[in-house]
This record gives C-alpha cells, structure tokens and sequence, in this order.
C-alpha cells in the first residue's frame, strides 16, 4: 500500500462523520419548532414549576470539578506503576517520584491560590 492509500480511509470517515453531524444539525434546524414561548423559555426543573427565583451557579464548582478530573487522571497514570512496580526498576520509580511531586507542587499552588476554600 502507497502511504496516500492509508490515510484516504481516515479522511473519508472523517467526511462521512462532517457530514453526518451537519445533516442531523441541519434537519434539526429545518424541522424543528421555531415559536418560542414563556413555559419553552423557562428553565426545566423535572417538569416541576420553577421555586424561587433563578440564582446563578457558582464558579467554584467548577474549580473543585476541574481538581477532581486532574487528580483522577494522576491515579490513571499511577495504576501502571502500581501494577508493575516490580518490573520497571529503579529508572520507573525517579519517574513516578518525579511526577508526583510536580503533582504535589501543583496540588500547593491550588492550595495557596485558595482555590478550595468556600467563600
């Protein structure tokens, strides 16, 4: 196979995928409901009515959400080790040393900005 042969499957896949995703969002648009009204225009509270007035959501959960997928990537990263401590020598363990104290570092810099505090 000429190397040109092995990239025209991925390219057509990723035309099909193109025009699969601009096809559903075009007859998306065409057919759907164009009338907006008061009860569409509310936001949905599992079909109950609105109680109280909308507040905004606070950013810092996002912050705390963000932490938790950096941190739950770290443990990704660490299973390896953890499964093959015993194979990867003196060499695998300076580089998981490494890696977690530059974690560690991060984990204090967050800890310093205030980042997990409520405020």
């Amino acid at each position: 196979m000429s190397p040109n042969t092995e990239y025209q499957a991925v390219l057509v896949y990723l035309a099909v995928v193109v025009a699969i995703v601009i096809l559903a969002i075009g007859v998306g648009a065409l057919l759907g409901p164009k009338k907006p009204s008061r009860p569409k225009l509310m936001a949905y509270e599992s079909g109950n009515d609105p109680a109280g007035e909308v507040k905004r959501f606070p950013v810092h959960f996002y912050a705390v959400a963000m932490l938790f997928i950096i941190f739950d990537v770290e443990v990704a990263f660490l299973w390896p080790y953890a499964v093959s401590a015993g194979t990867v020598g003196v060499a695998g363990f300076w580089g998981l040393l490494v890696f977690t104290v530059l974690l560690f570092v991060g984990f204090l810099y967050e800890w310093f900005k205030g980042v997990m505090k409520w405020h």
